[in-house]
C-alpha cells in the first residue's frame, strides 16, 4: 500500500529538502500544505500514515498573529494519538515540544551556520541518531529554543543551545538543526530578503560568506547523516529499506 504523508509548511524556501527523494524513492505520496500561502488551511490527517512539520521564521509563541499554529499543534496530538510517525525541524520541532506541554523561549545567542552538535548517551541506542558521530557539524539557523518536553528523551545538544533533539514515544521526533539542507538550498536561505534581514541585525556576529566556505567542507558529511536519520524515519512507517536506499551522491 502507498504511504501518504502530511507536510506542513510555513515559507517557501523551506522544504524537504534531502529527505524528499528518500520519500519518493521509498514510494511515498507526498502532499504539502503551505500555511504561509494558505493561513487558513484545515488539513486534516484523515488517510495519512505520517506527519513533518518545517521550519519558518515566525515564533511558535506567535499563535495570536499566525492562527494556523494553533491548528498545526491540534494535528500534531491528533497525529501522536494515532500513532502516526512524526517529524519535527526547528518551527516543527518546537511546535511538537509545546504541543507537549513544554516552554519555548528565546535562545540566548542565534545560531545561524554550521555549529558542533554533540548526541547524549541516549541516542547511542536510538534509531534514528545512532549514526551520529561524537561530535557532528550541523547546519543550524534559530532564536528560539525549548525545554525538553515531560516524558522526552533528550537526544542532542551544543554548546550555545542545549536542547538540540528530542524523542517523545518511539515514532515522534523533534529536531532543532537542520539535516535536510544541501548547499543550494544554503545558498538560497542566505539570499532570501527577511534572512539577509536578520543576519545583519547581528551587526556582524555572523558572516554569510564565511557559511558558503563552510558548507563545501561540511555538506558531504551532512548529507551521510542525514541520509541515515531519515532512512530510519522512513522505516518508522514499515517500509523496507532496500525499496529507497539511494546511490553514493
Amino acid at each position: 500500500m502507498m504511504k501518504k504523508l502530511l507536510v506542513f509548511q510555513h515559507v517557501a524556501h523551506e522544504i524537504l529538502g534531502t529527505l524528499n527523494p528518500l520519500l519518493k524513492s521509498a514510494g511515498f505520496r507526498i502532499r504539502y500544505v503551505n500555511f504561509g500561502r494558505h493561513p487558513d488551511a484545515q488539513p486534516s490527517l484523515e488517510g495519512y500514515h505520517g506527519l513533518v512539520v518545517l521550519g519558518g521564521p515566525m515564533s511558535v509563541n506567535d499563535d495570536h498573529r499566525f492562527s494556523h499554529l494553533t491548528v498545526e499543534m491540534k494535528l500534531i496530538e491528533d497525529a501522536m494519538a494515532r500513532n502516526l510517525p512524526v517529524l519535527g525541524i526547528c518551527l516543527g520541532a518546537q511546535l511538537i515540544a509545546k504541543t507537549l506541554g513544554a516552554a519555548i523561549y528565546p535562545n540566548h545567542q542565534k545560531e545561524i551556520g554550521w555549529y558542533d552538535l554533540r548526541p547524549t548517551v541516549e541516542a547511542a541506542q536510538d534509531a534514528l541518531l545512532k549514526s551520529f558521530g561524537q561530535t557532528e557539524k550541523v547546519f543550524q539557523w534559530h532564536g528560539d529554543t525549548f525545554d525538553i518536553p515531560t516524558g522526552a528523551v533528550h537526544l542532542a545538544a551544543s554548546p550555545l543551545c542545549s536542547n538540540q533533539a528530542f524523542r517523545y514515544s518511539e515514532r515522534v521526533y523533534g529536531l532543532q538543526f537542520h539535516l535536510e539542507v544541501d548547499e543550494p538550498m544554503i545558498r538560497r536561505w542566505l539570499r532570501v530578503p527577511g534572512n539577509r534581514d536578520e543576519i545583519a541585525s547581528l551587526h556582524g556576529d555572523i558572516d554569510p560568506d564565511q557559511i558558503n566556505v563552510e558548507s563545501e567542507t561540511h555538506i558531504r558529511r551532512l548529507h551521510k547523516i542525514s541520509d541515515d536519520t531519515f532512512s530510519e524515519f522512513i522505516r518508522l512507517f514499515g517500509v523496507e529499506k532496500t525499496l529507497w536506499r539511494l546511490p553514493s551522491r
